[in-house]
């Protein structure tokens, strides 16, 4: 039978007795007496005789009566990380919670490539891991007032579950630095992936977070995990999603004071801050017969200091803040943000709060900038302990939740 071509629209069909080649829009078919092969958008199915072909918004399907069969690709919208609350520090675990904001795992199990005179240009590629880690970076997002303190568990300190405010519906988490003795930490378990590849890695510990303020917009957290290793895994599927409550800039109070922390509130010329906030711990590697590092030593913030900055009005304020930078005095900072009423009113907390406490000095006298017209003051500083406050820098979370992770 003479083969038969038909151009509709710019779209070719080929056909004869026993084959059929269509193009649409870029899309391939090939039939024949004993199989259809499609390609899509680099996708490829084979199934045999007795089929249906079917395409719906994009999607293709090839079914008989016992086959279907379909590949897909990796696709942003189906990545998730999960964390799950390690009972043993490095013993894997299932995960209870996901992460309500976007990031990434990576593998940094990297090659060592040998130098070698073996008489060929390119060297044969001899390699070897000397060395095995793992990190998520969790990308800036609206910080939470339920699921910031994931970061600070296993940054700051475990606590875990939170004190019940007397008489009220808030649980208080207290995160503040140690000074002479470590405070423990909380480490997870994190699955990261999408609906093509699933990593995990264990024994996940804070290496460092962020937070930031501006006018008009939300508080964003930002951190990043390290960890032993990463494995070839799946999703635990019963994790859960939590309700958040994002915590909002204009939410926000800014005290600043010599001696007693929290006394005099400076109105109208906050206009943002950022926190950079490095954990003080390292990992330690020696050779005790695996690749992952061998512990967690604290080394505190001399070398690695916590630091950030005020954004404040050209005003008396900044003026006296100047004063202070020039001067090298040792500044008390509080900044505190609260959100929606708890259910029950506690003796000392109404509202859903994220409290900072900083012991600061500035590290520059600032010039004077401008945004859009308005002259600003952007005050750097480094976290330094206060002997008359008893106080380097503290964190205090106030929530409903009984415990931040189970």
């Amino acid at each position: 039978m003479p083969d038969n071509q038909a151009d509709v629209g710019g779209l070719f069909q080929v056909a004869d007795a026993s084959r059929q080649e269509a193009r649409i829009a870029g899309l391939y078919q090939v039939v024949d007496a004993l199989s259809d092969e499609a390609r899509v958008g680099g996708i490829f199915q084979v199934v045999d005789a007795g089929r249906v072909l079917a395409r719906i918004g994009g999607i293709f399907q090839v079914v008989d009566a016992t086959i279907w069969r379909a590949t897909m690709a990796g696709i942003k919208a189906l990545r998730k990380i999960q964390f799950g609350k390690e009972a043993d520090s490095g013993t894997a675990v299932v995960c209870s919670t996901i992460w309500r904001g976007e990031g990434v795992l990576t593998d940094e199990k990297a090659p060592s490539f040998v130098a070698e005179d073996i008489g060929n240009y390119e060297g044969q590629g001899r390699v070897y891991f000397p060395k095995i880690h793992a990190i998520v970076d969790l990308d800036e997002t609206p910080a939470t007032f339920e699921q910031f303190p994931l970061l600070a568990e296993c940054t700051i300190k475990a606590v875990t579950t939170g004190v019940t405010d007397t008489g009220g519906s808030g649980k208080i988490y207290t995160y503040t630095i140690p000074t002479t003795t470590p405070n423990a930490l909380l480490t997870y378990t994190i699955e990261a992936g999408d609906n093509n590849r699933v990593d995990e890695m264990e024994l996940s510990h804070g290496a460092s977070f962020t937070l930031s303020g501006a006018k008009g917009e939300a508080v964003m957290m930002a951190g990043t995990l390290r960890a032993r290793q990463a494995t070839d895994s799946d999703f635990t599927t019963t994790a859960t999603l939590p309700t958040v409550e994002e915590i909002l800039f204009q939410k926000g109070k800014l005290y600043i004071d010599p001696t007693t922390i929290g006394t005099t509130q400076k109105t109208g010329t906050w206009l943002g801050f950022s926190l950079d906030w490095p954990s003080g711990w390292k990992e330690v590697f020696s050779g005790d017969g695996n690749l992952y590092f061998t512990r967690l030593e604290y080394v505190g913030h001399q070398e690695n200091p916590i630091t950030g900055e005020l954004i404040l009005e050209h005003d008396a304020t900044a003026e006296t803040e100047i004063t202070a930078a020039r001067a090298g005095t040792l500044r008390l900072v509080r900044m505190i943000f609260e959100g929606t009423a708890l259910t029950t009113v506690g003796s000392a907390y109404t509202y859903k709060t994220l409290q900072v406490d900083l012991g600061i000095k500035y590290t520059a006298v600032p010039p004077i900038g401008d945004e859009d017209g308005d002259d600003i003051v952007t005050l750097p500083f480094q976290v330094k302990w206060s002997a008359t406050a008893s106080l380097g820098a503290s964190i205090v979370v106030v929530n409903q939740a009984t415990t931040i992770i189970s």
